[in-house]
């Protein structure tokens, strides 16, 4: 069963207590950085307060079996949880002692199993400590947490509310950096139309597992997990995720722990160049990787792998050095079970960049030529925290139902947000509920349309045939011609003019030779098509599709808007100066 949350527990209260920490830490510490101690120490007061009524148990444990090589399942088993701490020491023991806070904190630290070590060495906690002991603030830190009111113990705290309360602190982290958040956090009314996308009409039973290739903070991962329990409690729910941010790994790889999850399946490495689930798939993959990011520091390693061709994930081309993001697409893809769905956040670029046979317009071919792609949202501007450009949700299905097959949806939704009271860096609108239910209705009923109000809030729905996005790039050549206008043979055959080369763009679905006949012959009786450079090329021209045409304001509108705009600056001038005599 789906663990309740404590309907008693007011969270965002809680994560306001244990935040107010930062009052303590005004000086030595600025503002951005009050994180970097306020989450590492939730996370280790909330395994301190779970591993309370099993501390004794445990240590006996480890008495007795310390001389062996593996104690790690002895040590679980005694704890009941995945990790365990074999210190003497805990929060109640450190603040009776405050002479050897030092010395004590960290021999407590170091009992704990190697998982935790691994999100302390993440954080970077031992510089941490070091400036708390510097500007005496380490004890002070410690008792603080260990209050009646810092209690985050499992017996008044459930998995679920530690991780609301969890993210809620890293969402506080991530404002005090202003624009820097949206590296790593994705406000959560976008991760629930992704989810909603992802979960619509969906057959739900039995396991599910869950996958970010860019995690973060993983939010996207419990947000996708909270999501698929309010459909289905009794549904078990696997979540995998990989992050190479060290200290949002440890962040992820702690929520995941506090949420009861297995730890292990957070993984870190970079996963262009280090796949850490080489091998695996997943029924659901939700994702918001970067763009417009370089893949310098990866080319070698991904060079590397798109020569293994279908063995790999690169296989279908490789996109401009400086923006990887549809690489991360291709990871999806070749991780995505055969009835598995995905979405993705990209901007603008994938759809329409690289000309036919260049590698964005060959992923884009592969994509579509296997009718994977499902549907396109377009997002309103200023959706996030670190770019106010439009983004754009891809859906991806490798099992569409028959009534989709052959078929993409795109959505319009730029119009379909609310304004914030108060902007988060760059992002100024919000994915309200009313705004999401309009989206995933659009999405689901599969028709053309307009949800919602044309003046107002609505998205609107157009739904065409794949081959719509395909096209044949031809060469038109033309003779070279001599001073005397006569056209240059060699070999019996007409010699091409570079100075005279064209090229056009054929509907996929148009015959290339009766195109040529109606579009270039009555304007160059004397051209031909170079065939052999014939290239296919895949393009989704978006904003064309949804092109409203806005009629001009007429002269007689403007004439009357500048007198209006003359007389007001004349009796503005007159009410500053006075009247003329």
């Amino acid at each position: 069963m789906a663990e309740v949350s404590n309907v008693g527990l007011n969270i965002a209260e809680k994560s306001t207590v244990i935040w107010n920490v930062a009052d303590m830490l005004r000086g030595p510490f600025k503002p951005h950085e009050y994180g970097l101690v306020i989450l590492p120490m939730t996370v280790i007061k909330r395994f301190n307060d779970c591993l309370m009524p099993t501390h004794e148990k445990v240590l006996e444990a480890y008495e007795k079996v310390k001389h062996l090589a593996v104690i790690d399942g002895f040590l679980t088993r005694a704890s009941g949880y995945q990790f365990y701490n074999t210190s003497k020491f805990t929060f109640d023991t450190l603040v009776s002692d405050p002479e050897n806070i030092e010395a004590n904190f960290k021999d407590y630290l170091a009992g704990f199993s190697s998982n935790v070590q691994d999100i302390l060495a993440k954080f970077e906690f031992d510089n941490v400590i070091k400036r708390m002991v510097e500007s005496n603030t380490l004890y002070l830190v410690i008792k603080e947490f260990n209050s009646k009111k810092g209690y985050l113990g499992a017996d008044k705290v459930s998995a679920v509310d530690c991780g609301y309360i969890f993210e809620d602190l890293v969402r506080r982290f991530n404002e005090s950096y202003g624009e820097e958040a949206g590296a790593h956090f994705t406000s959560r009314d976008i991760i629930y139309l992704m989810t909603d996308l992802l979960l619509c009409d969906a057959k739900l039973g039995g396991n599910m597992t869950v996958y970010d290739m860019t995690m973060g903070t993983s939010q996207m991962l419990s947000c996708m997990e909270e999501r698929i329990h309010a459909l289905d409690s009794e549904i078990e729910v696997t979540c995998f995720g990989q992050e190479f941010n060290p200290s949002t790994y440890a962040i992820a790889k702690a929520d995941m722990m506090i949420r009861g999850g297995d730890p292990n399946n957070m993984r870190f490495g970079d996963t262009l160049s280090e796949d850490k689930f080489d091998g695996y798939t997943f029924d659901r993959i939700i994702s918001n990787p970067p763009f417009g990011i370089d893949w310098k520091r990866e080319q070698k390693a991904v060079e590397a792998e798109a020569k293994l061709g279908e063995h790999g994930r690169f296989a279908p081309g490789l996109p401009k050095i400086s923006d990887g993001q549809q690489l991360f697409v291709l990871n999806g893809l070749k991780k995505l079970a055969d009835d598995g769905r995905m979405a993705i956040v990209q901007n603008g670029s994938p759809l329409f960049s690289g000309d036919a046979g260049s590698g964005p317009s060959e992923i884009r071919r592969y994509i579509l030529e296997n009718d994977w792609l499902d549907c396109i949202i377009q997002l309103s501007t200023d959706q996030f925290m670190n770019t106010g450009i439009s983004t754009y949700i891809w859906v991806f299905s490798k099992d569409k139902p028959s009534y989709r097959i052959g078929r993409v949806q795109l959505i319009d939704a730029s119009h379909c947000y609310e304004p914030r009271r108060k902007s988060i860096g760059t992002k100024r609108n919000d994915i309200t509920d009313l705004c999401r239910e309009l989206i995933v209705k659009a999405y689901g009923e599969f028709e053309e349309g307009i949800y919602g109000e044309k003046d107002g809030i609505y998205c609107e729905s157009k739904i065409f045939d794949t081959v719509e996005f395909g096209y044949n790039k031809i060469v038109v050549e033309r003779p070279l011609r001599d001073e005397n206008g006569k056209v240059v043979l060699k070999k019996g055959k007409p010699v091409a003019d570079s100075n005279l080369r064209d090229t056009e763009n054929v509907p996929l679905d148009e015959d290339i030779d009766t195109y040529f006949r109606r579009e270039v012959l009555p304007y160059a009786p004397d051209a031909w098509i170079d065939k052999t450079k014939t290239k296919v090329g895949y393009e989704i021209p978006m904003t064309r599709y949804f092109y409203e045409y806005q009629k001009p304001e007429s002269s007689d509108d403007i004439l009357s808007r500048i007198i209006n705009l003359e007389d007001e600056i004349a009796n503005s001038l007159k009410s500053l100066f006075g009247k003329e005599n």
